[in-house]
C-alpha cells in the first residue's frame, strides 16, 4: 500500500483533557510524567479551554522516536482521562483533524482557529 511518508513528522503532541472533577488526577499526572519521560516537554496546566481544545488540558510534546514508548504508556496509565494525540507537521489543521487519535473518549475541536 502506498501512503504518505512519515518523514514530515517533526514530533508529537499529547493533550491530556480534564475538568473540575478530574483536575486532581490530571495534576498528579502533570507533576509526575516528567520523571517517567524526562525527554518529553510538559506544558502548562490550563484550567480553561485553550486553542482548539474544548476541555481544560496540558500538553506533552515529544519526538518521533519516543512515540512508541509514551503513547502506549498513556494508554495504560491515563487514569480515566481522555488524551488527544496528533503529529506535528507543517499542516496544523490536518494535524488537529485528519491525523488524530484519542485515548479514551473523542472530543470535537474548534478548528476555526486554523482558518
Amino acid at each position: 500500500m502506498d501512503g504518505r511518508s512519515t518523514d514530515g513528522i517533526e514530533g508529537w503532541h499529547a493533550h491530556v483533557y480534564f475538568d473540575a472533577d478530574s483536575r486532581d488526577a490530571a495534576r498528579t499526572m502533570h507533576e509526575g510524567i516528567g520523571a517517567v519521560f524526562p525527554e518529553a516537554e510538559i506544558g502548562r496546566f490550563h484550567e480553561k479551554p485553550v486553542g482548539p481544545h474544548p476541555m481544560w488540558s496540558f500538553q506533552i510534546a515529544f519526538g518521533p522516536d519516543d512515540f512508541g514508548r509514551i503513547v502506549p504508556w498513556l494508554g495504560l496509565n491515563r487514569g480515566g482521562l481522555d488524551v488527544f494525540v496528533h503529529p506535528k507537521t507543517d499542516n496544523d489543521r490536518a494535524d488537529h483533524s485528519d491525523h488524530v487519535m484519542f485515548l479514551g473518549r473523542s472530543h470535537t475541536l474548534d478548528l476555526s482557529i486554523f482558518d
